[in-house]
């Protein structure tokens, strides 16, 4: 890989601290570097909009949290380029390499000590009037719900055509495996093996109480049916996208032709991860 692009948490200091030695140590190698232009500008070297890096890049190391690494991951997923995620957020189950490990990680790379993890992407579309007016593709989850002052949401449900229920909740969330450690989880979601290929339903604070969170296998199409007047209701994609939703509109969603693909340079035990994000064990 020859070809590096970098893009880093807007907003915040360290990037632009860890570029400035960064930044050297990739030219002094050979490597092409593309920094994105925030970044760019407070080093005074050239830099490249974020929509321009995954014509010009091998891959892209991400400099911030799980948000960032989510935003790239839509941005890069049509190109298959590989990512390499360095946390400086908090949880970081998706940027996985910590601050001080960048430098080995990026040696271990160049050297092409590494394997690449492809990790499920979804697709959601929205049917108004039986036209498709939009369309996203993301990598945690795909959330209907309902704003702060709305009353509960009726969301008829169908896989593959088959009517599942109408969920009576504050909303429903389509989750991917990687997903499943973000809101799915907080709604009492299970927690999956991040290359399962599955997905899962889980309703927000539902009525009825025996509607529980269920797991599908990956190649199913599932269907939601906003059924109510609320004009306070909404599309999230990744917790970062938000579309506004009307009575009788349809979200679709289904696995997508896209994959994020992690670049793993280090050997990685998944368990231990959610023992330390998560604090299993503690007390």
């Amino acid at each position: 890989m020859k070809k590096i692009g970098i893009i880093s948490k807007s907003g915040r200091p360290e990037p632009v601290e860890i570029l400035k030695d960064f930044l050297p140590w990739l030219e002094s190698r050979g490597l092409e570097v593309f920094p994105d232009t925030e970044s760019a500008s407070s080093l005074n070297v050239k830099g490249y909009s974020r929509s321009e890096i995954p014509g010009l890049a091998d891959m892209v190391v991400v400099l911030g949290g799980d948000g960032t690494m989510l935003n790239v991951a839509r941005l890069v997923c049509e190109r298959g380029i590989p990512i390499l995620g360095v946390n400086l957020g908090g949880l970081g189950f998706i940027t996985e390499v910590g601050r001080a490990e960048l430098f080995d990680a990026m040696e271990k790379t160049l050297r092409g000590e590494f394997t690449i993890e492809e990790r499920l992407m979804l697709s959601a579309g929205i049917q108004r009037h039986g036209e498709r007016i939009t369309e996203y593709t993301v990598l945690n989850d795909v959330v209907v719900n309902k704003g702060a002052l709305a009353r509960i949401i009726d969301l008829e449900t169908y896989v593959n055509k088959t009517y599942v229920t109408t969920y009576k909740a504050d909303g429903l969330i389509v989750s991917t495996p990687t997903g499943s450690t973000a809101y799915s989880l907080s709604a009492g979601g299970p927690v999956l093996y991040p290359t399962l290929h599955c997905i899962i339903l889980t309703p927000i604070c539902p009525h009825t109480l025996t509607n529980r969170p269920t797991v599908l296998p990956d190649d199913v199409l599932v269907e939601i049916v906003l059924k109510s007047m609320s004009e306070d209701v909404f599309l999230t994609l990744d917790g970062q996208v938000g579309f506004s939703l009307r009575k009788d509109d349809v979200v679709e969603v289904k696995r997508s032709p896209f994959k994020t693909r992690l670049l793993i340079p280090f050997e990685r035990d998944y368990f231990h991860i959610l023992r330390t994000k998560l604090k299993w064990g503690e007390r």
